[in-house]
């Protein structure tokens, strides 16, 4: 008999594209899955449109409080009785036979492989080529795939690799928990690739199987969020990081450029030179102009300060 995937789908509102997402799990054609479907405090009713769906597979659970994705991951995995342990988004479409590709990719792979994680094609990213009057784009780039052989830990910290509802996992081979930091609504996938990269190794495998769609809610619009998210990565990897210089010198001028683009240049400058002080070696064409930038307008704020 196969084994069982449990498939973990938070949702918060949502009612006009949670159907479509949850008959995305049930169509595929690896069918010994569990969905549990963790509503995060909604204001909408989600529970009659799973009632309606009529799969026995489907469970619901509706949280007191509204916590974010990451928390309501960490709920549905105390749910969960899979050996392997899938995500899908409330707004977001499994291609068919996403689960099958992936179990077979795991199977096949590498004992001290326990993740493998594919691609997805978004709509409505404004940084690809256009289709029509439809902003496409894949992501993640395919030219930065992870390899076996490499320091996955260290390209992680440069570049967030696994989206989990792209992504497979082997539950064993995820020693921590709670998965999920609570504490960061955005990027929280982010820093839980990273510890996760510290005890197994993923596979990246270049094949789409996710559809997502870009909406005027998403998390990926909130600059905010996502920066709370990298300080989080900081925060919680701190020794790490001190071994991680280029890294953490990265990170913390993606910070600084944040708290710029809001008008907070003081903060930003600090930032700016702690990222600079762990790597001189960012002090490049880019980061030059920034600094520049930051100088001249705490030297106008001072003069204008001493002229009123």
């Amino acid at each position: 008999m196969e084994e069982k995937v449990s498939v973990i789908l938070p949702v918060y509102n949502r009612s006009a594209s949670i159907v479509a997402a949850i008959n995305s799990v049930l169509s595929q054609s690896y069918m010994n899955i569990e969905l549990i479907v963790v509503d995060d405090c909604s204001r909408e009713d989600i529970k009659v449109l799973v009632d309606q769906v009529g799969d026995s597979r489907i469970s619901y659970i509706r949280r007191d409080r509204n916590g974010g994705a990451g928390a309501a991951r960490n709920t549905g995995l105390l749910h969960a009785t899979g050996e392997f342990i899938a995500f899908q988004d409330s707004d977001d479409l499994w291609l068919p036979g996403k689960l099958r590709r992936q179990m077979d990719l795991l199977a096949a792979a590498p004992s001290h492989v326990g993740v493998v994680t594919g691609g997805k094609i978004v709509y409505g990213r404004d940084n690809q080529f256009k289709y029509g009057s439809t902003l496409v784009a894949y992501s993640p780039p395919p030219a930065g795939l992870l390899r076996l052989d490499e320091d996955q830990l260290g390209h992680l910290l440069r570049d967030n690799r696994i989206s989990v509802q792209n992504t497979l996992f082997r539950r064993a081979a995820v020693p921590f928990a709670p998965w999920f930091d609570t504490c960061a609504r955005a990027n929280e996938d982010w820093e839980f690739a990273i510890r996760l990269s510290q005890h197994t190794t993923i596979f990246e495998d270049p094949e789409p199987v996710v559809l997502g769609f870009v909406s005027h809610d998403s998390i990926s619009r909130s600059g905010r969020r996502e920066t709370i998210g990298v300080l989080r990565i900081l925060r919680k990897n701190r020794s790490l990081l001190n071994t991680k210089k280029e890294e953490r010198s990265r990170l913390m001028i993606s910070v600084a450029r944040y708290l710029w683009s809001v008008r907070k240049p003081k903060s930003a400058l600090r930032f700016l030179i702690a990222g600079l002080r762990a790597d001189p070696r960012n002090l490049g064409d880019v980061v030059l102009p920034f600094a520049r930038r930051i100088s001249r307008s705490l030297v106008l704020n001072r003069w204008v300060a001493a002229k009123m």
